[in-house]
């Protein structure tokens, strides 16, 4: 009788054993670590100073005197700087005759080769995460506006020498919230396979999307958007977790394309004229703060401590109660309480205001999201990465913080992830920022466009 409860009690230790360490290796799998990033920078020639977009804006002969008076108040109230990056066709005046696809491929090249060229080669240098282009088991590259065949994907196999049994995924049409669709689809992955590195690849194709025609909805992207991209690598190895900048805890995905309204508020298509462009609609701010609140609905009860759920809760039901429009503004949720540093999208200073104002966020808050529009323009999916990369070049990151990333796109949608700072950056290492961080803020970040083009305001009041 002992010697059965003996291997009774020996079978249950054993089982219970196997079953700790089965929830160990699971647990693991469902950790993500950003290992490192880098974002690009273009080369000077392809800056866009306000004499050189005057110039490219009076090369339109369909633009009038009305429109110039629209894009005067567009630039003026965007929030960006002197030093953002166009595409190369453009700043050369190839608009009048574009070569789309020859341009496109050009412009996707030199941004891919700069980025993943440094990205490997940071991990090959001493103290960098040693990872190889054959250590690489997925590979994601989101571009919205470009998907030539094969794949630009393909291309980044073919150029890396990747592994023949690589796992390549091809996003295309997400919009600026790419990114996180990425990093998502990533981090399902990860959950079903230990130890493994993914490389994630994030830009926009700006040069064969120039509208060249005199519809004002189309002639805001030319105004918002500039050429930008970011690299990273992404792992679930607990080996590589030395080596980890930040570590992945939420994801939350929100998409309101069943509403007409939601789905064609932005939209690549063609003008009356057969011009092609990028139409962003009247009613693209009210989706936009849709979405914004259904992603937070799921996202806050994550993020925030209890506390604060507790007084939503009771400013909801308040609300409800009195039933009077109001008490509205009690449902404000602080974000603050449960997130350190947020990563805001650079949609345009208007979104970023929007954002500040829905999370009751500070100047300081919104610092980095202003300082990267102002720098680098709307960059579409990798703008939150030169926002991160602003908070590292200052210093701001301490371990353990907590790291809000939140993004809009075309369909509609909204998408925010949650990271932890596992390993703060090294003081010298500033990124893409390492040649200005120290001019930022600057004292005075108001457009010169007002200064140079302000008479054309006049005119029209004559």
């Amino acid at each position: 009788m002992e010697l059965v409860t003996m291997l009774t009690l020996t079978l249950l230790a054993c089982s219970a054993a196997t079953l700790a360490r089965l929830l160990v290796a699971r647990a693991r799998r469902r950790r993500c670590y950003l290992l490192d990033y880098v974002c690009y920078k273009s080369t000077d020639d392809r800056k866009l100073p306000t004499e050189l977009c005057g110039e490219i804006i009076q090369r339109n002969k369909l633009l009038g005197l009305e429109e110039y008076k629209f894009l005067l108040k567009v630039i003026v109230n965007s929030g960006i700087g002197e030093e953002t990056y166009g595409p190369r066709n453009i700043i050369e005046g190839g608009e009048a005759h574009p070569d789309r696809l020859r341009e496109a491929m050009e412009e996707m090249d030199e941004t891919f080769h700069a980025v993943l060229d440094e990205l490997f080669a940071r991990a090959a240098a001493p103290g960098g995460v040693g990872v190889r282009p054959a250590d690489v088991d997925v590979l994601v590259v989101n571009v919205s506006m470009f998907s030539p065949a094969p794949s630009l994907s393909a291309r980044v196999v073919n150029r890396y020498g990747l592994r023949e049994d690589v796992k390549v995924y091809n996003l295309t049409g997400m919009g600026c919230s790419a990114t996180l669709i990425a990093l998502d689809l990533v981090n399902n992955f990860f959950r079903t396979h230990a130890g493994k590195v993914a490389l994630v690849m994030t830009s926009e194709s700006i040069a064969p999307n120039w509208y060249a025609g005199n519809k004002r909805s189309f002639m805001l992207g030319n105004c918002l958007f500039r050429s930008g991209g970011c690299a990273y690598f992404l792992t679930n190895d607990p080996r590589l977790r030395p080596h980890a900048r930040l570590r992945l805890r939420h994801v939350v995905r929100t998409h309101t394309g069943a509403s007409d309204e939601a789905y064609n508020c932005a939209l690549q298509m063609e003008d009356d004229a057969g011009r092609p462009g990028f139409h962003l609609g009247k009613e693209l701010p009210r989706a936009a703060v849709h979405a914004f609140v259904h992603n937070l609905r799921v996202l806050a009860p994550r993020v925030l401590p209890l506390p604060e759920l507790l007084r939503v809760a009771f400013a909801a039901l308040s609300a409800r109660l009195a039933r009077k429009k109001q008490r509205a503004a009690n449902l404000t949720i602080r974000m603050k309480a449960g997130v350190d540093h947020f990563c805001v999208h650079t949609g345009g200073a208007a979104v970023i205001d929007g954002v500040g104002k829905g999370l009751t966020l500070t100047e300081h808050d919104l610092e980095p999201s202003r300082m990267t529009l102002h720098r680098f323009g709307n960059t579409s999916a990798s703008s939150v990465w030169y926002v991160l990369g602003y908070m590292e070049a200052k210093g701001r990151l301490r371990r353990g913080d907590r790291v809000l990333m939140l993004t809009f796109g075309a369909g509609f949608k909204c998408n925010s992830c949650v990271w932890t700072v596992e390993k703060p950056a090294a003081a010298d290492d500033a990124g893409v920022w390492q040649d200005c961080i120290h001019q930022y803020p600057p004292k005075d970040v108001t457009n010169p466009f007002l200064e140079k083009y302000g008479f054309v305001k006049d005119m029209m009041t004559l």
